[in-house]
């Protein structure tokens, strides 16, 4: 299956190259919503609230709520931090919340949020984002790579989440195509179901994905348009 992605900055959805560099900029994003509406799954992330530079709260909560009345269900990352902050976004619709920096503190799982959360919301409602940069997980947008790798923490996260996004990041956005390979050898870490994201280009690419039993996260070759 193939899950759109709005990223969020400044109130407009983009597309940016590894985390980085913008490569385009749409302005009328409820527009993308629209031309989503015929995927079972959207994601939505705030990069404004991931890198502390402020929040996409009101577009977020009226991008749910409308994706509700189409019959979509969207995951909402970016930024959650805290129990209320994941309690709130459930609130506005969200079927699940991504949770990234915030499953880590000192560079190893940070147990005691994410039993919190799990109490509070769920388990099911949550998603546990490893975003791997040269083999090494990365947090807080992508600028702090940590000393672990995701197969040394999947299969301690797996009491925490109903499922993990993957994204390897030395492709994203680039159209280059994905890691297929690397992909493999997560499934092999975890039972829990894996989303996969970063450089994929091709309805090729999906269905080996989907082979894996992973569903594929795409951006930029949607917007271009390229996806083939």
């Amino acid at each position: 299956m193939i899950i759109p992605c709005i990223d969020l900055q400044n109130g407009m959805a983009v597309q940016l190259v590894r985390g980085r560099n913008r490569r385009l900029t749409v302005r009328d994003v409820f527009g993308l919503l629209d031309r989503f509406r015929g995927y079972r799954h959207l994601h939505i992330i705030d990069l404004d609230a991931a890198l502390r530079r402020g929040s996409n709260g009101r577009l977020i909560r009226d991008l749910c709520s409308r994706a509700r009345k189409i019959g979509m269900k969207v995951r909402v990352g970016g930024g959650i931090r805290t129990v209320t902050k994941a309690r709130r976004i459930i609130a506005w619709g969200a079927t699940q919340v991504i949770i990234g920096s915030a499953a880590f503190v000192g560079g190893k799982i940070n147990r005691g949020f994410l039993r919190r959360l799990r109490s509070s919301i769920g388990r099911t409602r949550i998603i546990i984002a490893l975003d791997t940069d040269d083999g090494q997980i990365v947090v807080r947008g992508w600028r702090v790579k940590l000393s672990v790798r995701p197969a040394d923490v999947l299969p301690d996260l797996e009491e925490f989440a109903a499922g993990f996004l993957c994204t390897y990041v030395d492709n994203e956005g680039t159209l280059s195509g994905t890691n297929l390979e690397w992909f493999r050898s997560l499934r092999r870490t975890t039972r829990l179901p894996v989303i996969a994201a970063g450089g994929i280009r091709s309805h090729a690419e999906a269905r080996a994905l989907s082979r894996m039993n992973m569903d594929a996260a795409v951006g930029m070759a949607l917007y271009l348009n390229k996806l083939r």
